[in-house]
């Protein structure tokens, strides 16, 4: 009994001191996770706004080309001989790159059936290439007059099946026909002297919506992107 009394109390001292220190280790352990865990949190935030910088920066890209591109629509209007030389010198040189490109498959393609169909295609675009750099004024004559008789050919279709159909868009596809037809007879009327000024009014037009939809993209991610990042900052705020 007076052995185990007199050890009972050193035991009792060691494990109060294993005690303490299994505190005191525990309690270095749960500090040094709140210290990594607070420089982890420390570094998503700034993660999240170099992300965030960056699609910044690639929508407002993207607003600036929408600009330039309207600004080059806007020119083109006021000057359509030159849009409509500009366009037949770029379609040509689109062809010219397209059939090397075509070329270039069909000849790593050799002893497939793939071979002579992807040369022919690439010939033939080889050969509208040279033809349209070397007469861009007659290139723009003969499109022209496939742009006529393309929408007097969808002006009949549209008229035809809005009278026969009477569908629930009667009244706009009828309108769409009419309006096609009426285009259609009128640059045939002034044709060749329209090719002058339809391909590249055309041109200029399709410039000028896709730089306003590049606009409208841009601006709009950006403040997307701004309410997202605004919404991240609050969830990452942590009271101390």
């Amino acid at each position: 009994m007076h052995g185990m009394l007199a050890t009972s109390p050193d035991h009792t001292i060691k494990e109060g001191a294993r005690t303490r220190g299994g505190f005191r280790m525990v309690g270095r352990k749960t500090a040094g996770r709140r210290t990594a865990g607070g420089r982890t949190a420390g570094r998503k935030p700034a993660r999240a706004e170099d992300g965030t910088d960056r699609l910044r920066r690639g929508f407002g890209w993207l607003a600036a080309l929408g600009v330039i591109l309207v600004l080059a629509g806007l020119v083109g209007l006021v000057y359509t001989g030159v849009a409509t030389l500009t366009s037949m010198l770029l379609f040509g040189w689109l062809l010219l790159i397209g059939g090397v490109v075509g070329l270039l498959h069909a000849l790593q393609a050799r002893g497939t059936s793939f071979f002579w169909l992807g040369a022919v295609v690439a010939a033939l675009n080889l050969a509208a290439g040279v033809v349209i750099l070397k007469m861009p004024q007659v290139a723009a004559e003969a499109l022209t007059m496939f742009a006529a008789l393309l929408f007097l050919t969808g002006g009949v279709f549209r008229l035809a099946g809005s009278l026969v159909v009477r569908g629930p868009q009667f009244g706009w596809t009828l309108l769409q026909g009419a309006f096609g037809l009426l285009l259609g007879i009128l640059v045939l009327v002034s044709w060749p002297s329209s090719s002058q000024y339809v391909i590249g009014t055309f041109f200029s037009l399709a410039l000028l919506f896709d730089g306003l939809g590049l606009i409208a993209t841009g601006y709009g991610g950006r403040r997307v992107v701004g309410m997202v990042s605004g919404a991240s900052g609050d969830k990452h705020v942590q009271p101390e």
